[in-house]
């Protein structure tokens, strides 16, 4: 009787592939038929301008991790949920300069404590669900009362909101901030719809979406992500109204396949190597944004050895910063030696000033105060996420490993894990030492200190420090209206930084992109984040109506990929079972 059933499940299988396949067939004949040289629709005019592709798909070597706003705090989800939502204010595409985004305007009260939004009354969900102040309400409290991972962004800022009617909202801060406006636009802060996200639950494969420029329409982790153009945004409609994000395992397969034209752009991340071949083709358009990303390695304080700041000093003294520049990024990142990236206002050289650059005398020093020797070495756990920020990690790892041994006095062990287990394991405190790397939510030196050093505020890694002593400056720092009475704070907590070094400054880098040369639109600034709703292609001597026909072919061919995929997936779980 088992084996019977194994067989008719088999059966079945074999059928349903045969099925799509058959489909794919007959859509494949059909478009060549449709697409014969020289026959065209009997409606069809001859188009009189440019002809845009009505579909642009982007591949990425990063992943998403919570779609839900309340838990999501990486730069490739907000991406996404910039593009699927919006909050209180936005960013002028191409300049750090805010504009009001779903309020119409605002009114600040008591000295910057009070702040009066007033909704747009023609914003919508992806649905049809009106906004209203009691739905942004709902969003922002929900964020405070589920505590993930940004929810310092509400917690340490917000002490109420308050509905004073349907389309105005009052939020009262615990103290006047300067850069409130800043905050009100990060994705923490997008409305969510109350029928989709429950108030104490996250929900990370939530597709529901917020009210901005797209919503999605199909959602295969690390596989694929489509996204349509939102008919109810209020405001005007993306440039190309299907985005198509493909995951790649790694930056060798991101090349080829813009290489070979299955995919238009080539975005998060290309390796050195990959961008210095791609500058050499006359086909692609290389494009490199703003450099305001840093890499960092973080040391876990609450396990031990890492809970005695000799040895945290002493491993930060010994890092390479020139040896991963130059060997591994041929010179296209910068050594860094604080957390405030070099030209932002307030920066220090406070490591430099501090140890040096591999200074392996310093460090041998520094380690046997510690109490360590040939004989008795310290060991640790190095550990780092193999994709998310490309496949040279594993070589900034070997190349961290290589400037610690090279003291004769440590002994490294290196882990590595896929990005939403490495980020399982820190947010739970579980691992000692970690290469992280961080995008600016704001462009304020606040962002590069407060997240990181601020009790409870850095619980997105884990909890990894805390001190009262840096706990005030940064809040004295916060609430300063005078930069610079914020300027001293800041170095002097950059200062203290070096001092305890929980965390050390490796380098800063910038972003590459690489497109189809008939891609137009990209805009990259500062805050660094792809506006999909601006990009466009432009296609030549192409028939309209044949654009949208081959648009529908790839997403048959696409959905019976993904279908294909998961039968198999299943029939195989089912055949173990019964085995």
């Amino acid at each position: 009787m088992v084996r019977k059933m194994a067989v008719r499940r088999g059966v079945s299988r074999n059928t349903m592939i045969i099925a799509v396949a058959v489909l794919v067939i007959i859509v494949l004949g059909t478009a060549m038929f449709l697409l014969r040289p020289g026959e065209k629709p009997p409606t069809e005019q001859p188009p009189t301008g440019p002809v845009y592709a009505d579909t642009i798909i982007i591949g990425t070597t990063d992943r998403v991790s919570d779609l839900d706003p309340a838990n999501a705090y990486d730069f490739f989800t907000w991406e996404v949920l910039t593009n699927i939502g919006e909050g209180p204010f936005v960013y002028e595409p191409g300049t750090i300069e805010l504009k009001p985004g779903i309020i119409e305007s605002y009114e600040i009260q008591e000295g910057g404590k009070v702040y009066i939004l007033k909704l747009r009354q023609d914003v919508k969900f992806a649905d049809g669900t009106p906004l209203t102040a009691e739905i942004l309400k709902y969003s922002i409290d929900r964020v405070a009362n589920i505590e993930g991972d940004p929810s310092w962004f509400v917690l340490d800022f917000v002490e109420s909101t308050e509905v004073i009617d349907d389309y105005t909202l009052k939020i009262t801060l615990f103290n006047p901030v300067s850069f409130y406006p800043a905050v009100l636009a990060v994705p923490t802060y997008f409305p969510v719809n109350p029928d989709a996200y429950p108030f104490d639950e996250i929900t990370p494969d939530n597709t529901a979406g917020s009210v901005g420029h797209y919503k999605i329409t199909t959602w295969v982790r690390d596989q694929q992500l489509v996204l349509e153009a939102n008919e109810n945004y209020y405001g005007d409609p993306p440039k190309t109204p299907r985005i198509i994000v493909k995951f790649y395992s790694d930056s060798t397969a991101l090349r080829l396949a813009l290489e070979s034209g299955e995919i238009d752009i080539a975005w998060r991340t290309l390796d050195p190597t990959d961008i210095q071949s791609l500058q050499n083709r006359e086909d692609i358009n290389v494009i490199e944004a703003a450099g305001a990303y840093i890499r960092y390695i973080v040391f876990n304080t609450n396990i031990p050895p890492m809970d005695n700041p000799l040895v945290r000093q002493a491993l930060a003294a010994a890092v390479d910063r020139g040896a991963i520049a130059e060997t591994v990024f041929f010179g296209t990142v910068e050594p860094l030696y604080s957390l405030v990236p070099n030209g932002m206002w307030s920066h220090i050289d406070a490591f430099k000033d501090a140890y040096g650059d591999a200074n392996l005398e310093l460090a041998r020093d520094l380690l046997r105060q510690a109490g360590y020797s040939e004989d008795n070495k310290l060991k640790v756990e190095l550990w780092y996420t193999p994709a998310h920020y490309g496949t040279t990690e594993a070589d900034v790892a070997a190349l961290v490993k290589a400037a610690w041994e090279a003291t004769g006095l440590v002994e490294v062990t290196v882990k590595s894990a896929e990005w939403s287990t490495y980020l399982e394991y820190t947010r739970k405190g579980q691992l000692m030492i970690t290469l992280y790397g961080w995008y600016p939510d704001y462009l304020d030196p606040d962002n590069y200190l407060y997240p990181f050093l601020h009790t409870g505020s850095n619980r997105w890694l884990g909890n990894p420090y805390s001190d009262t002593e840096m706990d005030n400056w940064l809040d004295e720092a916060q609430v300063a209206t005078d930069q610079a009475t914020r300027e001293a704070l800041y170095q002097q907590v950059q200062q203290k930084l070096a001092e305890d070094a929980p965390i050390v400054p490796i380098f800063q880098g910038k972003l590459y992109i690489a497109t189809n040369k008939n891609v137009k639109g990209v805009v990259l600034d500062q805050m660094m984040l792809l506006r999909y709703w601006l990009i466009y292609k432009e296609l030549e001597n192409v028939n309209p109506v044949n654009v949208s026909l081959m648009t529908n072919i790839f997403l048959v061919i696409a959905t019976a990929q993904i279908f294909i995929a998961t039968s198999v997936a299943k029939a195989s779980v089912l055949k173990r079972r019964i085995n």
